[in-house]
């Protein structure tokens, strides 16, 4: 009698797991779908100078939200030195996809003696900083951190 019992809930067990792991059929694809969501897209602009950035990765803004430093923590003369040598380093980079991958993507056109604003330096250096944590690199001599 317990043999039949044991036998009965592993029957039972299975069938359970087997009917929910069940898988909905599958939608044809979606073009819209393909596109990045609003909250996937960062846009660092000085509308000022006409200068802009737009950067589409899925991960950045919940990283920004939980580990950058709030605005007002580093001075504006602070980002401007780190993203002077990170950027140049960055753009290096871009222009020798055979040593450094296609990672980076297209050059940033920073420069120094322009005064691009404090939340455009703040959030350039941010996603700096995200960029090289989450894929392990270092963009110059300053060790990434928030």
């Amino acid at each position: 009698m317990k043999q039949f019992l044991l036998i009965t809930c592993v029957v039972l067990a299975l069938l359970s797991v087997r009917c929910a792991s069940k898988l909905p059929p599958e939608k044809p694809q979606d073009p819209k779908a393909a596109q990045p969501a609003a909250n996937d897209t960062v846009r660092i602009a000085n509308d000022d100078i006409g200068y802009e950035i737009i950067i589409i990765d899925p991960g950045f803004n919940s990283w920004l939200i939980g580990n950058a430093r709030p605005r007002g923590f580093y001075s504006q003369r602070y980002f401007e030195a780190r993203n002077l040598v990170w950027v140049n380093e960055w753009n290096r980079r871009v222009t020798n996809p055979m040593q450094w991958g296609d990672q980076y993507g297209m050059t940033i056109d920073y420069g120094p003696g322009v005064d691009y604003g404090y939340e455009v330096n703040y959030m350039l250096f941010n996603y700096l900083v995200y960029f090289q944590t989450r894929n392990g690199v270092q963009l110059g001599s300053f060790v990434p951190r928030p």
